[in-house]
């Protein structure tokens, strides 16, 4: 049957099976949406739920971070949750808990009230933020799985873009409990959606369900020869089991390949991109902007955040990696280095302030572009399938208690440092993440994950790994 499926898409010229790896992939990475939802609500509805319960500034920090902290909690419950259970019902529960999250913060009645249920939203965008790559690079082929991974952050970047929008809507009327509100819309069409996923053919191996796992990936291969391969490698690799622990004790080579992914997202949140998208009015704020120019000022960093996701699907699998990198960091080194002069100099009249709104988009576009998917893709190809659920575990949760700290922190940052002197630290940063990516980053384009772990395991440098 998909010999006959692949004869009949070259006499039509309609590619059933690309098409159905994308759909299954638009699914998965709606995860992706429901997690910039809630990462962009919070950047309008903080002032507004601010003023109702006379919240101070830390207090705001701690609403703001709580997420980030139910997000670590989620990306290590999820490793043992992607094993035991499988990806997709991972996922179907992380939907659940969006559901239930948006709606518990609309209804909220006390900032403690708040706190919780956003720690509980923090849940599922933790368990999302692991499995979707995850589940998105054993899906995908090997010449796809980079832009399919990369789906995963630029449904994020659409989610923030819409919360941004709704938020722009509400502002009017200040009704801050609809911008949590509305996100239980799509959170419940995530859950049905998911429904319909097919379970991930490396898992269905690890689990014995051999022939299902065929199916599976012969409805997701034009070419029945490259499935029975990848069929086979898969076996090969499962052959070692999973002994995260015991490989991470006794094995250099894994422990090099887990500090490079806490590297990796390290780099990707010092970036600076959640400054801008937890407290984007803030900044616009300090830049001289009313309140309504404020909310539709987000609402185009958002737009722009989601169209520069784009480059990264399209380039990544073309360019490489490291390349995409390297022009991301120096765009985000000099977006954040001439707002900080811009904000040194003081922006009095109206030519300045829309200069640093310019700034701010490249900013966003060097990050969307670049760190932003590339460090998810990178994080899913490195690390050995022996230690695999532990090191994207690891990895994950160093993205969001790094996150926390930024979110935690930020506002006390501009209180201490200034506006300028916050931003150049940002713009010093990004500078040194270019060094790290030329130290450390190896290219993985095009490479199969058991050609990277082979080299990896026999103790290639980490920049070498790839080609």
């Amino acid at each position: 049957m998909p010999l006959e499926q692949a004869q009949e898409n070259n006499t039509t010229g309609f590619d059933v099976t690309r098409f159905k790896i994308i759909v299954i992939g638009v699914l998965a990475a709606l995860a992706g949406l429901m997690s910039g939802l809630d990462i962009g609500v919070v950047a309008g509805a903080l002032d507004f739920f601010a003023k109702r319960f006379h919240a101070s500034t830390i207090v705001q920090e701690w609403v703001v971070s709580s997420m980030m902290a139910g997000a670590a909690v989620g990306a290590l419950l999820a490793g043992w949750m992607a094993h035991a259970v499988g990806r997709k019902v991972s996922l179907i529960f992380g939907a659940a808990i969006f559901v239930i999250g948006s709606l518990g913060c609309a209804l909220c009645w006390s900032i403690p009230s708040m706190i919780a249920f956003r720690v509980f939203m923090g849940l599922a965008v933790g368990i999302s933020a692991f499995t979707a790559p995850l589940y998105l690079s054993e899906i995908a082929s090997e010449e796809s799985r980079g832009a399919m991974v990369s789906t995963y952050q630029l449904m994020v970047t659409v989610g923030i873009f819409l919360a941004f929008l709704s938020n722009t809507y509400f502002s009017y009327s200040g009704d801050w409990r609809w911008m949590f509100g509305v996100a239980a819309i799509p959170a419940a069409i995530f859950l049905v959606g998911v429904l319909f996923l097919p379970y991930s053919p490396r898992w269905l191996i690890m689990k014995g369900r051999h022939k299902e796992a065929r199916e599976v990936l012969l409805s997701l291969r034009d070419d029945p020869l490259v499935a029975a391969q990848e069929i086979k490698a898969i076996r090969q690799q499962l052959q070692v089991k999973q002994h995260g622990f015991d490989l991470l004790k006794t094995n250099p080579n894994f422990r090099r390949s887990l500090a490079l992914g806490v590297l990796l997202q390290i780099m990707q949140q010092l970036a600076g991109i959640n400054i801008i998208m937890y407290y984007a009015p803030n900044i616009l704020a300090h830049a001289g902007f009313d309140s309504t120019a404020q909310m539709w000022c987000t609402a185009i960093i958002g737009l722009v955040n989601m169209l520069a996701t784009f480059i990264a699907v399209g380039l990544v699998d073309k360019w490489g990696r490291k390349p995409i990198l390297y022009i991301g960091f120096a765009v985000m080194a000099g977006g954040m280095a001439a707002l900080a002069m811009l904000l040194a100099h003081g922006m009095h009249t109206q030519s300045s302030q829309l200069l640093a709104v310019f700034l701010l988009l490249i900013f966003c576009t060097g990050f969307a572009m670049s760190a932003g998917p590339l460090m998810w893709v990178l994080c899913a190809e490195i690390q050995p399938m022996q230690g695999r659920n532990l090191g994207i575990s690891i990895s994950t949760l160093t993205n969001w208690l790094t996150n926390m700290v930024v979110g935690a922190s930020f506002l006390s940052l501009m209180e201490t440092l200034g506006a300028s002197g916050t931003f150049w630290l940002f713009a010093l940063l990004n500078a040194s993440f270019i060094v790290f990516t030329w130290l450390f980053v190896p290219e993985t384009k095009g490479m199969s994950l058991e050609t990277i772990e082979k080299r990896l395991l026999s103790g290639v440098k980490l920049r070498n790994l790839g080609r």
